[in-house]
């Protein structure tokens, strides 16, 4: 009997077996043939079945035994088809070509793909380098930020600002990242322009919100820009000769098909204009950038690729010999790619960031430098696993060490009446660990859920202090060198679904939770190279948002225009402000004595209309936005409005495609003015007039507008050369928007105050040759 039932479960086994479905894994890299360079976000389908490339170009999809169709398709892109036969592992790398773009009666083009409606990914803009190059730009400079601050939910600093704020964050809230390096101040020329130089530039990714677990250390949003790799399959050249500016690119292979290399350079030379100034003070005087970013990459066999990028930038500016001031960026970043099998792919990152400033005074007796310094060293190590078809798992961990020397006076010879002064350097160790998943439940239901853990340590060398609540310091802790003054653990749970109505619609929601441990300390209203990073301590405590968001997804008329609206609600915990009068360039190692903590909260709702094919294409966005703080100490400990609080923005961005010569656009944009302190009244101190101040941003500067206007006639299109001539108007209307508003005493009439108004830009045209052979 018992042998009996043995045989029939073996049999039982033996049909199930046999009738069981073999599944298997086809993995690979998606390239683009003309160039070589890896596609990121590229959709490889086989059926309902889908998955796209990772950051790196690779892609995993396992199936079921049998023969199929594979479908791949991406941005600018030919869509390709390859039958495939799958009955074992097989590896699949594809390389697709440049889509054809007759304009022979003005074919109909998409521009860029579909939003993903399944995606449970919110708030996330991306950019092509094609709508980048339609935007007219200040003095022809095509400008990521710039771009950047026509999306929905970013708004714009302000002119001469390349700063912008996200959902409600304050500038520094936002982590911007080059090849993974940390870029602490994203300008040039005192925020005319942006660091990122277009020409070197493959992709630009925005997280406005519920960014994904892999991303830390910023509340409000992550701009994660990728440079390009270098074509290895022909060499290029390519430049452009602004007003103001030149350019030049120079990619090739090293070894074809395997190495490839990459070196881009600018430099503007406005300074040579000043030498033709009548004004012989103005001949003396500096004003310039320059940047440089370089790339190296090379397979080592089929499973390993290594990557080598860096940038250097820095921007002079001098008054003659009496004052000078320079500013710059630096970083490195060493990858290596591993596909440790068909599931599993491996990112390791050694990567460097500097920023520093330098200011030089030179008055006779009292000559002296002031200097100040951001450094980081990180090491990243990701894995990316496709566990199945449904899961797809992002796992690893990240250690970053800070060195913050927040000032330092020094004289230049032993005759100068100046002392040295150093602020204490500051020392800290940043580590998180993460692991996320993204699932799809069902066919129309997909969830991401994961975790960050951060714990961020606190490091002597260096005095620490007690403060009291009238910013008294009470009490002196000193710590020796390495020793751990205190840390920070913080979770910061993620959780994200979507849910797809129909073909054409869906909704999603998401909560995300962040914290930031450095911070930028600043009382102007605008962004300056010489603001303060200071890290967290003993009394700065980690600054924490909650984000809540929910939002609808349209595709519409054969996905030829797209509808998007989301809603958020964010609070935020120990938030920073200044006390009434601080001076936070004080000369003392205890900023926290000029500072005031509390809370903040933002809400608000984004819309944004897109046509994304033909020969009109563009978008409208809209915002309408509240962003708040409440700090015991301000206001009377009443909510009053954060800095950068703005009830609307609105962008209007088109391109239109004339014929096969010429490209014509423009964006319009509108927003209240920022929220700003003006002085209530005034009074006399020994016949001086000294202005007081009641409630913190109880004012308004006026609303901002602004129409740009810009044309590209393609003077050439041939195999091996191409040349083009662009031409801008910015500020076409010639609206005098405020930049400052300062107040003075009436010349006609002293007991009178007269508010006067500084505008920088009216009528700026440009024009601009590139080229490409």
């Amino acid at each position: 009997m018992i042998k009996a039932i043995r045989l029939t479960l073996i049999l039982i086994t033996a049909v199930v077996n046999s009738f069981a479905q073999q599944k298997f894994t086809v993995s690979g890299t998606v390239r683009s043939q003309r160039t070589g360079e890896t596609l990121i976000g590229a959709t490889i389908r086989v059926g309902a079945a889908g998955t796209s490339s990772n950051d790196y170009g690779f892609f995993s999809l396992t199936l079921e035994k049998g023969k199929y169709n594979i479908e791949a398709t991406a941005v600018g892109m030919q869509t390709k088809n390859i039958p495939v036969t799958l009955d074992k592992d097989i590896t699949l790398n594809l390389a697709l070509e440049d889509e054809q773009k007759t304009l022979d009666n003005i074919t109909i083009i998409a521009s860029s793909k579909s939003r993903s409606l399944s995606s449970p990914q919110m708030g996330i803009e991306r950019l092509t380098s094609k709508e980048i190059k339609n935007i007219p730009a200040l003095l022809g400079e095509r400008d990521v930020l710039k771009t950047v601050q026509l999306l929905p939910g970013i708004k714009s600093a302000g002119d001469g600002n390349s700063g912008f704020y996200v959902r409600g964050g304050a500038a520094d809230q936002n982590l911007i990242m080059l090849d993974e390096a940390t870029v602490y101040n994203a300008s040039h020329l005192l925020g005319f322009f942006s660091t990122f130089n277009s020409d070197a530039i493959k992709d630009v990714t925005v997280y406005k919100g519920g960014m994904p677990a892999q991303y830390g250390g910023r509340l409000s949003s992550v701009l994660d820009i990728k440079m390009n790799d270098g074509n290895n399959q022909d060499y290029s050249v390519s430049g452009g000769i602004g007003l103001i500016s030149a350019k030049l690119n120079v990619e090739g292979p090293i070894q074809k098909d395997k190495s490839s290399f990459l070196v881009t350079g600018r430099r503007t030379y406005a300074d040579m204009f000043l030498k033709l100034a009548k004004d012989s003070s103005l001949r003396d005087n500096t004003l310039y950038f320059y940047d440089l970013n370089a790339k190296l990459n090379y397979s080592i066999g089929s499973k390993d690729r290594i990557y080598l990028s860096g940038y250097f930038g820095k921007d002079r500016l001098a008054a003659g010999e009496t004052f000078g001031m320079d500013w710059g960026n630096s970083t490195g970043t060493f990858r290596w790619n591993h596909i440790f099998s068909n599931k599993l792919f491996s990112n390791t990152s050694a990567i460097f960031s500097n920023y520093d400033y330098n200011i030089s005074i030179r008055s006779g007796a009292n000559d002296f430098d002031i200097f100040s310094q951001i450094r980081d060293w990180n090491l990243k190590q990701e894995f990316q696993w496709y566990l199945t078809n449904r899961n797809n798992i992002r796992f690893g961990f990240n250690t970053i060490y800070h060195t913050i020397r927040p000032g330092e006076v020094r004289p230049v010879s032993d005759k100068s009446s100046i002392n040295e002064a150093l602020l204490q350097k500051r020392y800290s160790w940043e580590n998180a660990i993460y692991a996320t998943n993204t699932w799809k439940a069902s066919d129309k239901l997909q969830i991401t859920y994961g975790l960050r853990l951060t714990l961020f340590s606190i490091l002597g060398k260096g005095d620490f202090y007690n403060i009291t609540p009238e910013g008294e310091i009470s009490d002196t802790l000193s710590y020796e060198k390495g020793k751990f003054v205190k840390t920070y653990v913080n979770p910061e749970p993620r959780l994200a679904a979507s849910y797809q109505l129909n073909a054409v619609s869906s909704v999603k929601a998401s909560y995300v939770r962040n914290v930031q441990n450095l911070h930028l300390i600043s009382n102007s209203t605008t962004s300056s190279p010489t603001d303060k990073w200071v890290a967290t301590t003993n009394i700065i405590r980690p600054e924490v948002s909650d984000l809540f968001a929910v939002g609808y997804y349209r595709n519409l008329w054969d996905n030829t225009y797209e509808l998007t609206a989301e809603t958020y609600y964010k609070t935020m915990q120990h938030q920073i402000d200044y006390r009434d009068g601080a001076n936070v360039y004080i000369n003392s190692d205890a900023i926290e004595t000029q500072l005031l903590f509390g809370k903040g909260r933002a809400y608000g709702i984004e819309w944004q209309f897109k046509k994304k094919a033909g020969k009109l294409t563009g978008w409208l966005s809209y915002t309408l936005s509240k962003t708040e703080k409440k700090i015991n100490g301000i206001n009377n400990n009443n909510w009053y409005n954060a800095r950068q609080d703005r009830t609307h923005d609105i962008a209007l961005v088109v391109s239109y495609q004339l014929n096969k010569k010429w490209t014509i656009s423009a964006n319009w944009i509108f927003y209240t003015g920022n929220a700003v302190t003006f002085p209530a009244g005034k009074y006399k101190v020994d016949d001086q007039v000294v202005f007081y101040y009641t409630e913190r941003n109880g004012y308004r500067m006026p609303d901002y507008h602004r129409l740009d206007i810009g044309a590209t006639w393609l003077l050439k299109q041939k195999k091996r050369f191409s040349s083009e001539l662009n031409f801008s108007l910015y500020n076409a209307y010639g609206r005098e928007n405020a930049y400052t508003i300062t107040f003075r005493e009436s010349k006609d009439d002293p007991e009178r105050t007269e508010a006067v108004q500084l505008a920088l830009f009216r009528f700026i045209p440009s024009v601009s040759y590139n080229f490409k052979f």
